[in-house]
């Protein structure tokens, strides 16, 4: 009975249970889906992948350029009377002109407030002396204090693509270990004195355009672009590969700088500090290194100097 019991139970549990409608699931499976989208539409199509890359593509090439920046300098504070007043006279560019109150109204003041109204765009601000101190970390103020704003460097790149625009030779001077921002801007003036394309400089352990360059620049930095580059050595090998001869100054230089050919061509001229001359690895990556011959007998030359002497012979080269 056992056996005939378990017999039954299997038979029973083989038997079908009750049957799922599909719900007109294979109904609506056999209708249509409407006309096939062309395959420019069909995702995961190639022809639909070949029309997105050309779209894209189409909207770069619709987008304004933006223009290169080499980044910005720090804003700087000119303080005391006559300091002010030079600045003014000699063109450095400014936003605010801060005025101690109830200040003896000599006649250097009066000189800076006239100017600062001629220019125009320099706001004039009255504050107290605690508040001038204050700006100034206590420096002797004397009750004029000039706000000059950030320095817009160039990108180095552009330097040579605008000289190459105007289908001329870029003629640019590139600085290696100047401090001094007054010879910075001595050699800003000889580079817009002899037509040349702008300046180089690192951004490290090297001069800025600050209020002292712009002055001794004699206002030719308003028209003679500065650059700032992160790595001096990768900026001249950059210009290397733009096809443009870089030259070094060095005291023992094998050619004298009259007789170089070179300068007469696209050319970058690198100057080195007064004391220590080119760096190591920048005299390295130089295509010629060349020497300014001094029968006075003199070790070197200012480098504001001798920036002028090669710079003239550039141009002599060019005319």
């Amino acid at each position: 009975m056992a056996g005939n019991s378990q017999r039954k139970n299997r038979r029973t549990s083989n038997k079908k249970g009750p049957q799922i409608g599909s719900g007109g699931q294979r109904r609506r499976g056999l209708e249509g889906k409407g006309p096939t989208p062309p395959a420019a539409d069909r995702k995961g199509h190639k022809k639909n992948r070949v029309a997105k890359a050309v779209a894209k593509t189409n909207t770069k090439a619709t987008r304004r350029p933006v223009p290169r920046r080499g980044g910005k300098g720090t804003s700087e504070m000119v303080v005391g009377r006559n300091p002010v007043f030079e600045a003014l006279r000699d063109g450095v560019p400014a936003t605010t002109l801060y005025v101690q109150q109830y200040i003896d109204n000599d006649e250097r003041v009066r000189e800076a407030l006239q100017l600062a109204g001629e220019r125009g765009g320099i706001h004039l601000m009255e504050a107290p002396r605690p508040e001038l101190d204050r700006m100034t970390n206590g420096l002797n103020h004397q009750g004029l204090v000039l706000q000059v704003p950030p320095y817009e460097y160039a990108h180095a790149e552009d330097l040579s693509a605008t000289a190459f625009d105007a289908g001329e030779d870029p003629l640019i001077v590139a600085l290696d270990g100047i401090t001094d921002p007054r010879n910075l801007g001595a050699i800003v003036r000889s580079v817009a004195a002899f037509g040349g394309h702008g300046v180089v400089v690192p951004e490290r352990r090297a001069a800025g355009m600050t209020a002292g360059a712009w002055k001794s620049s004699a206002g030719t930095a308003a028209r003679t672009p500065v650059a700032r580059v992160t790595n001096l050595t990768r900026a001249i090998e950059a210009y290397q590969k733009a096809g443009i001869a870089v030259v070094g100054l060095a005291a023992d230089g094998e050619t004298e700088v009259q007789e170089l050919e070179a300068l007469g061509g696209p050319v970058v001229i690198v100057i080195g500090s007064e004391g220590k001359g080119l760096s190591r690895l920048v005299g390295e990556t130089c295509d010629f290194l060349v020497r300014i011959p001094m029968p006075g007998g003199a070790e070197s030359l200012n480098a504001g100097v001798a920036a002028g002497v090669v710079l003239y012979e550039a141009a002599k080269r060019r005319a």
